[in-house]
């Protein structure tokens, strides 16, 4: 897979081939510099509430003082309508319209199990910071009341995962015509409330909304992030808090690379020994690690739990040294080779010109696609320098009649691009020049676009010369150059229209803990994900710089490691809101 253009020795691969696996650190991870967070103005005391003719609880109090304070005080909201990551597609600000999350407010959802699993994560987000019991109740016909309205309107002209989200005095509505839209109304809803509101713990803030309206829909129906979990692997709790951050910024593709020459990271029933002897090893000698089919399986619900997709990665024909190592009778000299632990790349494959090697493929992507209720399969197909000509076109193609008999659609790198065409093809391109004859020729027989350039959009890439892990065979990527170009026309001669959407990987022979992957990951992350989301006209680096610094605080209150990125104008001085002390009911009984 496109993680790795470089030969060992750090120079550029031979032929006409980049080798961007290579890496060269120091180990251990450096202090990542963070900003605290900004929180709002804390409320002042309060003025005396009139007790109601039963003796309150505790908790009753303290709600009954917050709110009235915050009848006193009215504090403007402290965003713009149009502070939020990717940019909305239009915002009508309405300032006179600021309304405030009160703690009685209830959300009120239409009677459906997908909306209403949103509001209840809507819910789950906003309870901890703010301490408010936050009821969810169904609704015929939601209205807000002075609380929140997540409403299901198959009639509103919103697209799959578009919403409009209006704000005023009476309380907050979002209506969309999927549950994936309403999701996205309230990760858009997330970023209006103050910085605090990522806080594990209750504070004192004052949680106001500015009024309007904003209606938003994606530009492309593909946004995406890939995690390289064979070159090490991460245990399912860093994975899901990557469709976390996935999330936040309303990307819907997981691209999981599962297997490659140093390990193989899946579970495959039929072929035991690649989960037994394929994954025992990682970059560095490592102990390496596998994911059960259970194991997948919660990733795949706590992705599609959060309207993410999950692409399963075989890479076929090469970069299989660890299926090798488990099952000699696949490789060319039916030989084992021995286990691999570096980062070079180009020297394993399967014995395309072996009936069995074709059995395993059958049988693992037979097994992986019954595992993943999502549309793709991912064959890789990169880097396979020994396998060239019509030997390789022969293989693709023979593997792509597979993938189209289980029911899905085939993804490859765009070394794909000069086999036969299979309809949905769809080739994802990790170049760095823009100028690919053979995928433009690719693209005219049929196949789509996922636009992966390298010296853009490849996380591993350092910021700077002293960022402590990755590479810098395509460059080096600072938040800028992630987020300066446009997908609808960064490919010569192809069309806007054969571009399905963008992704931005990262590949993971440097990187070692989940530290390593929020560092790489943020803050250029926001940035593809704006190219994936937001409509041209919107795209304007000094904007987006200044609602990116926004989000440094947010990350700091949440507890994420992210780099401190130099042109970013990050918040200075911030007040940090008190913690509150207010006795909490037990979540499963509000």
């Amino acid at each position: 897979m496109p993680a790795k253009r470089r030969t060992l020795d750090g120079t550029p691969a031979g032929e006409p081939h980049f080798c961007h696996n290579r890496r060269e650190y120091t180990p251990g991870v450096a202090a990542v510099s963070t900003t605290p967070s900004p929180g709002p103005t804390a409320v002042p005391a309060a003025a005396p509430v009139p007790l109601p003719a039963r003796e309150p609880d505790a908790a009753t109090l303290a709600r009954a003082a917050e709110r009235a304070a915050g009848e006193v005080l009215t504090p403007p909201a402290p965003h713009l309508l149009a502070d939020v990551v990717p940019a909305p597609q239009q915002v009508q600000p309405a300032p006179a319209e600021n309304w405030a999350l009160p703690a009685e407010a209830v959300i009120v959802v239409s009677a459906d199990p997908a909306a209403l699993a949103v509001a209840e994560q809507l819910a789950q987000l906003l309870r901890p910071a703010t301490g408010y019991p936050l009821p969810v109740t169904d609704a015929t016909a939601p209205e807000p009341a002075g609380g929140i309205a997540l409403v299901l309107d198959q009639a509103a002209d919103l697209g799959a995962e578009g919403y409009r989200l209006a704000i005023s005095t009476t309380g907050v509505r979002v209506t969309a015509a999927t549950a994936t839209g309403l999701f996205y109304g309230v990760q858009t809803l997330r970023q209006l409330l103050p910085a605090a509101i990522e806080s594990p713990v209750p504070v004192t803030a004052h949680w106001a909304l500015p009024g309007g309206t904003i209606t938003d829909a994606p530009r492309f129906p593909y946004r995406g992030a890939m995690l390289d979990v064979a070159r090490h692997f991460f245990a399912v709790e860093d994975v899901l808090r990557v469709v976390d951050h996935l999330a936040r910024y309303k990307l819907n593709h997981l691209h999981l690379h599962l297997t490659d020459d140093q390990g193989w990271r899946i579970a495959v029933d039929s072929w035991p020994k690649l989960t037994t002897i394929g994954a025992a090893t990682e970059v560095g000698g490592g102990p390496g690690g596998h994911y059960t089919k259970a194991d997948y399986a919660r990733i795949v619900s706590y992705a599609a739990a959060r309207h993410i997709t999950v692409v399963p990665e075989i890479d076929l024909p090469g970069h299989t040294n660890s299926a090798l190592v488990a099952y000699p009778e696949l490789a060319p000299d039916k030989v084992a080779p021995p286990p691999y632990t570096g980062t070079e790349v180009g020297f394993s494959y399967v014995d395309p010109t072996d009936e069995r090697t074709y059995d395993f493929v059958a049988d693992v992507l037979g097994e992986v696609a019954a595992l993943t209720p999502g549309p793709w399969l991912h064959i890789g197909g990169d880097e396979a320098f020994k396998v060239k000509g019509e030997v390789y076109t022969g293989f693709v193609e023979r593997v792509q009649r597979i993938v189209a008999d289980l029911g899905k659609t085939i993804v490859g790198w765009h070394q794909l691009a000069p086999a036969a065409h299979l309809d949905g093809r769809v080739l994802q391109w990790w170049g760095t020049n823009g100028e690919d004859p053979s995928t433009v020729d690719a693209v005219r027989r049929g196949a789509r676009l996922i636009l992966s350039p390298g010296n853009h959009a490849y996380l591993d890439m350092k910021y700077a010369p002293d960022t402590p892990i990755g590479h810098d065979w395509a460059g080096l990527i600072d938040v800028r150059k992630a987020y300066d170009w446009d997908p609808g026309t960064h490919v010569a001669g192809v069309p806007a229209e054969a571009v399905l959407g963008v992704e931005a990987p990262l590949w993971t022979e440097s990187v070692t803990s989940l530290a390593d992957i929020e560092l790489l990951l943020l803050p250029r992350l926001p940035a593809i994900a704006e190219l994936g989301w937001s409509p041209r006209a919107t795209h304007d680096w000094a904007a987006f710089r200044d609602r990116l610094a926004g989000q440094g605080p947010r990350w700091a209150t949440a507890g994420v490691t992210f780099h401190h990125a130099p042109e970013i104008p990050w918040p200075t001085a911030p007040t940090v809101p008190a913690q509150r002390n207010v006795p909490q009911t037990d979540p499963a009984t509000r």
